[in-house]
């Protein structure tokens, strides 16, 4: 049994009833987390524990059989215990491209919180980073809201599979990690409509039964206090029929502006709600009806998920063989190849070779941030031990790159040289303020404040050591974008690797050898420099969020970046024709034929762009509305058929407050990414 909303509705009259018989105080503890922060410091000061250690509960009632929320956190995977599956990032798995994967991957981690004893996932991160620096943006699909929506949807899809709660956060304008706890974000209201929100619709559409409110403020209002978001456009304009609860800890900061601004639940201790909640009530400070209503959301939502199915799910399951294969597919499908010039890989794995890795991360067990979405796996490869369990006729060597005469004697007895250079959770990931620490809580993460590219000494050690070698090859490892114009003419190949998960050295070796045909997409843009994409003042009480970010910025302003969104390379070749545009019951229906006309294997992701150079209105160039991911063997050819509702074309009138279909001729593209080179265009006219 699913839990879809229909499903989950036809829980209401027993909720009502069952709320019905509860006191106040029975109710306002379903709105009430059950752990103290001294049990979540506990857990992150002994050695043998951490955060999350056990899925931590909310609410419940014994007395009336409500079973209480138990929450696992974490978009790599379930954080709980010490042998789960590590997931790749989800910026990764973005850039796979494929959401039947990602549905898949959501219902390992559904399993695995099932058999933890757990029962909600607060792991469906899909907040659209506004600069690439936001530490945190590893834990989200990429830049394109359209994307987003659809990654983040299957990832509901997929965890609440398994009749587990899942949780999409957070709502909304999270995407500054130093200043998230006091920054106040705006912008106008076509950029709040048409950019900040739609994933998050996309994924409440899709079925979600939970949202988690976000630590910053929007429009001088904290998001978990906001009446505007949670009760006027999540409950009344979006139908929203499941329970909201407020980030950990600082998630709201006062008892009545959170219960009448539609907060459902504090997690994952009780600071406001509790007794300061019960006395509000009594004080006629917060209605009754208000009360009620959460208490309905919450009763409704844990009925229908913990009474769908009986099944038993054995701890054996956790980071089974299974799912580590799936961390590995979706590694190998979502490492990206941007460079590869002479086509100097793959590297030939059956001659004999000397392979130099150089840099501090080529030996490092590196998954990624080191909050909350931490995921502690019995294993992880780093990218020497892969490219030495896969290269068996090579002779790998390593130096950190620390020392350059070390290096350059390094890189020239070497047949080819792998620099593996980037971020690790030093460097960006959830960050923890220095309030937070007085608390005993760790400090951790932050943004790139400084840049975007590299640190200053792997700059340096590309620029003197990459040239050395004829078979120079960069794996780039982190969370987002990262700049590459001051040394990519320094090497012949540039691997983007973000944080890949346990098996992620594995992943990086078997494309390097081409036992993996590389394909995925960026889902990001890559500029030529920093300025190019939005200021940001990372350490601030305020901050604008403009219409433009991203490749739809850099598109608008006629800027070449180094690197499209949407772009990857394959080592076979691929062919798109007899292209086809054309409305039908409502929608863009785009078809073409995709050739494999190389000599190997491969995937290609086919995108759709939907064009707005005819609008009366300041519209982007264009905008993605579709893609599908194809295999074909050498010389096959299929016919890739995309569709995209023509409700996914309107914009925002700001004067009606209504959404409108503009009537003009329509650029429409297909291709293999957002570049115009890369794309076969048409028009259509509505």
């Amino acid at each position: 049994m699913k839990c879809t909303k229909q499903y989950r509705l036809s829980y209401t009259e027993k909720a009502k009833e069952i709320v019905g018989q509860m006191s106040l105080e029975e109710k306002v503890y379903l709105m009430s987390g059950a752990i103290s922060l001294q049990d979540v410091v506990r857990d992150f000061s002994e050695p043998d524990k951490h955060y999350n250690w056990y899925p931590y509960p909310a609410g419940g009632n014994e007395r009336l059989d409500v079973p209480p929320m138990k929450f696992c956190d974490g978009p790599r995977g379930v954080v709980c215990g010490n042998n789960g599956t590590c997931f790749p990032v989800s910026m990764l798995r973005g850039a796979t491209f494929d959401v039947a994967l990602e549905e898949r991957i959501g219902e390992a981690i559904g399993t695995e919180i099932r058999a933890h004893g757990g029962n909600l996932h607060g792991g469906v991160c899909i907040n659209l980073p506004y600069n690439p620096g936001w530490g945190r943006s590893q834990e989200t699909y990429g830049e394109e809201s359209f994307h987003l929506g659809a990654m983040g949807a299957a990832l509901v899809r997929g965890v609440q599979s398994q009749n587990v709660i899942a949780c999409i956060k957070h709502y909304a304008f999270n995407s500054m990690e130093i200043s998230r706890f006091k920054v106040s974000v705006d912008c106008d209201k076509r950029t709040e409509q048409e950019v900040y929100l739609p994933h998050f619709k996309e994924c409440i559409d899709a079925g979600a039964a939970s949202v988690m409110s976000a630590y910053n403020l929007y429009k001088d209002v904290y998001c978990g206090h906001s009446d505007y978001l949670l009760n006027k456009i999540l409950k009344e304009e979006w139908d929203f029929d499941g329970f909201v609860m407020s980030d950990f800890i600082f998630g709201i900061r006062d008892t009545v502006e959170a219960a009448n601004g539609g907060q459902d639940m504090e997690m994952c201790c009780t600071q406001h709600f509790g007794d300061k909640l019960v006395q509000a009530v009594r004080d006629g400070k917060v209605p009754v009806k208000n009360i009620d209503q959460s208490a309905l959301r919450i009763v409704r939502t844990l009925l229908a998920f913990t009474q769908a199915d009986d099944r038993k799910y054995e701890s054996s399951l956790i980071g089974c063989k299974d799912h580590i294969e799936l961390s590995l597919e979706a590694a190998e499908k979502g490492i990206t190849l941007i460079k590869n010039d002479n086509k100097v890989l793959p590297l030939n794995r059956e001659k004999d070779m000397k392979i130099t890795v150089i840099g501090k991360l080529g030996d490092k067990e590196n998954i990624g941030d080191h909050g909350s979405s931490r995921v502690f796996p019995d294993y992880v490869v780093s990218p020497v031990q892969g490219l030495s369990n896969v290269a068996s006729k090579s002779e790998i060597t390593y130096c950190d790159g620390g020392d350059l005469a070390q290096a350059r004697k390094a890189a020239e007895s070497a047949d080819a040289v792998i620099f593996v250079v980037g971020f690790d959770h030093d460097d960006e990931g959830e960050y923890i303020s220095n309030d937070a620490i007085e608390t005993g809580l760790p400090g951790v993460g932050g943004d790139r404040v400084n840049t975007l590219g590299l640190h200053e000494e792997e700059i340096e050690l590309i620029q003197k050591i990459g040239p050395i070698s004829k078979k120079s090859i960069v794996a780039l490892i982190g969370g987002n974008t990262i700049t590459v114009n001051e040394w990519k003419d320094c090497v012949q190949a540039i691997v983007m690797a973000y944080y890949p998960g346990m098996e992620g050295g594995t992943a990086l070796a078997r494309i390097i050898y081409g036992d993996v045909n590389p394909s995925g997409k960026l889902p990001f843009v890559i500029p030529k420099k920093d300025s190019d994409l939005p200021e940001v003042n990372w350490n601030s009480t305020s901050q604008w969020y403009d219409y433009y970010h991203g490749y739809a910025k850099l598109e608008k302003e006629d800027i070449e970046p180094d690197y499209y969104y949407g772009f990857g390379l394959s080592y076979t070749a691929f062919q798109l024709e007899e292209a086809d545009f054309s409305i039908v019951d409502g929608q863009i229906v785009a078809s073409c034929d995709v050739s494999n006309i190389g000599s190997i294997a491969g995937d290609e992701v086919i995108q759709l762009y939907i064009g707005f150079k005819n609008s009366k209105v300041d519209r982007p160039v264009k905008l993605l509305r579709g893609f599908s991911r194809v295999s074909l063997q050498p010389g096959e050819k299929k016919r890739i058929t995309i569709s995209c509702p023509l409700n996914k074309l309107r914009w925002y009138n700001t004067e009606t407050g209504q959404w409108e279909l503009e009537s003009m001729s329509y650029e429409v593209f297909l291709g293999t990414s957002s570049n115009p080179d890369d794309l076969i265009s048409s028009y259509l006219v509505l």
